[in-house]
């Protein structure tokens, strides 16, 4: 059965890498898209959001992304994002000051706020919470896909 090869990349690193995989769930620009085998070639932007890497036989991967692109060409998807962390590298606690500093920003309502920033941040926050908790629940600690120079 054919299989898609993707990479999750941003300027700074390769956050996700793998040749095996049956299906990737993205925020794209005009909603989520699923992504299987013989999937038409297609680039499109991502939205801030939630990305799911399915492979039979193992469990999900789950990773936040705070935008990019997204290409598919000859069962190959390449993810070129501004910002992308896998759910075992999000730090909750981080997150949730984040949280807590936008909500407090956001009702207090001060003139020198950039409103859209502190939206912005909160949303962050609020996806990599998201994202974290997913995998909590769903495998515990440690479990999880390979990625680069890891064995799935």
């Amino acid at each position: 059965m054919a299989k898609l090869s993707v990479d999750v990349i941003t300027a700074e690193r390769v956050v996700f890498s793998d040749t095996e995989i049956d299906a990737v769930v993205a925020p794209g620009a005009a909603g989520e898209l699923t992504v299987l085998p013989s999937h038409a070639s297609l680039i499109t932007s991502l939205v801030p959001g939630e990305i799911r890497l399915q492979k039979a036989g193992a469990d999900e991967t789950y990773m936040m992304v705070t935008g990019g692109f997204l290409e598919v060409r000859d069962d190959k998807v390449v993810i070129l994002a501004e910002h992308a962390e896998r759910a075992e590298e999000i730090d909750v606690a981080l997150a949730q000051e984040a949280r807590a500093r936008a909500e407090k920003m956001l009702a207090s309502r001060e003139a020198e706020v950039d409103l859209s920033r502190v939206q912005a941040e909160l949303r962050r926050s609020l996806i990599a919470l998201k994202v974290a908790e997913r995998k909590r629940r769903r495998r515990g600690p440690g479990g999880g896909l390979g990625g680069p120079d890891q064995t799935p």
